[in-house]
């Protein structure tokens, strides 16, 4: 029990060494930190947040995206994505807007979809036809609600950190005629690798686990009725049933893994744990009724980089620093080229 309760000392003291770190720097102002793959930007200069209209029109956006930001002027969504890391942006911007902003924006990498939100469709409909990010034009706020709900699915899904180590690096590696050896992982791999082996030797109690992650969902904005939901009723179901989930918790998890958010991994650690020990406890149940290997596949939205990386990496090892969702069956089974 003293192992245990020092390994959760030491993450503890490790995140705060950290934070104190970067706030003691100065040398770089310190990036947005975002708990999520994406958040929503309504650009509008008009918006007065004290109206009705207004306050029901981020509710709803709010009840899909928790990280809503409301900005005024072209210069302020251009600094604001300047200061955001690398999670993605959507972005809702008035017609008035809409046609300066999507000029100044359109090629940074971090913005993954636009919405032109305005009282005269027709008057915006041909412009916005030029710009391939732009998801429509809209003069309500519900069908963009219902797009946000799929594009922030897709960032979810993608949103997945490989690793590639080429065939022949490993045999040269493997054979000692080259000084390159099995370490080309990514630094992040071999991390996470050693994080999780100690989150998993961790035993906390659940309910101040939850208690403390409720807590620090909060502060990041998560709507209050997903918290009060998994809190509510965590026990009633599995694991993996939460995790597959459409609530916070997926993409928290995810970002956290991907990116490394000591953070975000210590206050989501027990779910880390629960989630591991069912998975292997499922396939030390299954693994009997299967006689031999059979072949599972996944959609995965790929960079041109990540693609060549793929292609360079044919019959070399492939890592995924994450939980994998899979099926058997090949038609679900499809890669989108992203031109990033």
């Amino acid at each position: 029990m003293s192992g245990q309760k020092s390994n959760s000392t030491v993450l503890k003291s490790t995140a705060n060494a950290a934070s104190s770190i970067a706030t003691l720097s100065g040398a770089i102002p310190p990036r947005r930190r975002m708990t999520q793959n994406y958040l929503v930007i309504w650009v509008d200069g008009n918006i007065d947040e004290n109206s009705n209209d207004c306050r029901n029109t981020l509710a709803q956006l709010r009840a899909v995206i928790s990280d809503v930001n409301v900005c005024t002027t072209l210069e302020q969504c251009v600094e604001f994505l300047n200061e955001i890391d690398d999670g993605k942006a959507f972005i809702i911007s008035s017609g008035a807007l809409g046609q300066s902003l999507v000029n100044d924006i359109h090629s940074i990498p971090k913005v993954d979809a636009i919405y032109i939100f305005c009282g005269n469709k027709t008057r915006h409909e041909l412009w916005a036809k030029e710009w391939p990010k732009i998801r429509g034009v809209f003069t309500s706020i519900k069908p963009i609600c219902e797009s946000l709900k799929k594009v922030a699915h897709e960032c979810d899904h993608d949103s997945i950190s490989m690793s590639f180590v080429p065939k022949q690096t490993m045999a040269e590696g493997a054979t000692g005629s080259d000084l390159r050896k099995l370490d080309q992982l990514s630094p992040t791999y071999m991390y996470s690798v050693i994080f999780k082996d100690i989150l998993l030797e961790i035993d906390d109690d659940d309910e101040k686990s939850m208690s403390t992650l409720a807590i620090y969902c909060q502060k990041q904005n998560i709507p209050k009725k997903e918290i009060n939901e998994f809190k509510d009723n965590y026990h009633q179901e599995s694991a993996v049933w939460w995790y597959t989930k459409q609530i916070f918790l997926y993409g928290m998890l995810n970002r956290g893994l991907r990116s490394l958010d000591m953070e975000a991994m210590i206050k989501l650690g027990f779910i880390i744990r629960k989630l591991h020990l069912q998975l292997e406890q499922l396939h030390q149940e299954q693994s009997t009724s299967f006689k031999k290997y059979f072949t599972v596949y996944r959609g995965q939205g790929l960079s041109q980089q990540d693609f060549q990386n793929l292609m360079d990496s044919k019959g070399g090892l492939l890592s995924f620093n994450n939980f994998l969702s899979t099926s058997r069956d090949y038609s679900h089974m499809s890669f989108l080229l992203l031109h990033i």
